[in-house]
C-alpha cells in the first residue's frame, strides 16, 4: 500500500470541550469524516501533490485514511499556537521525500511554518548526503539544498490560532492526508 497522491489541509476549532474542539478543527480542515492513522515523515516515491478537492473526491465516508498530523490546542486565553506540516521533495521522483510536523506556542504563522519546513529539508539533505552549515539561517539552507541539484522543492502549511478569550479550547491541525486508491 503506498500512496500515489497526497494533499494538504488544515483548521481551527473551538468548542468548550477538548475532544469537540479538536473535532471542529478536523471538520474546519475537511476531514473529519474519515478514520485517520498518524504515520510518520515519509514522502513516498511518485507521490504526486494535488489539491485538496481532489484528494478529497477520492475518499469516501469511513474510509482508513493515513495522513501526517500536526495538532495543537490550548484553553490558556489569547495564547498563540501552531501546528505546521513541512515537506522536502526529492528532484528523482523515483526516491522518497520527507515530511515534517511542528506543534509550538507562541510562533507566528510564517516562523512555525519555515521551521517544519526547515526540518524536512534538513531530514532529506542529510538522507542524500548533501553537506551543510547547520548553523546557517534556513533562507541560506533552502539555497544550498535545492543547488545540490537533489531537492526539487520544499514548501509547507501552518494553521496558528489564539487562545479563545473565554477559556474554551482552541485547536489546531494542519496535515498532509495520503490518498491510496480510490474508496
Amino acid at each position: 500500500m503506498i500512496p500515489r497522491k497526497s494533499f494538504l489541509t488544515k483548521g481551527t476549532g473551538v468548542h468548550k470541550d477538548r475532544l469537540a474542539s479538536f473535532e471542529l478543527a478536523l471538520r474546519d480542515a475537511r476531514i473529519e469524516k474519515y478514520n485517520l492513522v498518524s504515520v510518520s515523515s515519509i514522502l513516498p516515491p511518485n507521490c504526486k501533490l494535488v489539491s485538496k478537492e481532489e484528494g478529497l473526491a477520492e475518499l469516501r465516508p469511513g474510509a482508513i485514511v493515513h495522513c501526517v498530523l500536526a495538532r495543537n490546542d490550548t484553553n490558556e486565553p489569547h495564547r498563540l499556537m501552531a501546528a505546521a506540516i513541512g515537506t522536502a521533495v526529492p528532484v528523482n521522483e523515483e526516491n522518497y521525500g520527507y515530511i515534517s510536523e511542528h506543534h509550538s506556542f507562541g510562533e507566528e504563522e510564517i516562523i512555525a511554518g519555515e521551521y517544519a519546513e526547515d526540518l524536512a529539508a534538513t531530514m532529506l539533505a542529510t538522507t542524500l548526503g548533501i553537506e551543510f552549515d547547520a548553523e546557517m539561517a534556513w533562507h541560506e539552507r533552502e539555497q544550498v539544498y535545492k543547488a545540490s541539484g537533489h531537492i526539487f522543492d520544499t514548501f509547507h502549511m501552518c494553521q496558528t490560532a489564539k487562545g479563545d478569550k473565554d477559556g474554551k479550547w482552541t485547536t489546531v491541525v494542519s496535515a498532509m492526508v495520503f490518498v491510496t486508491s480510490k474508496c
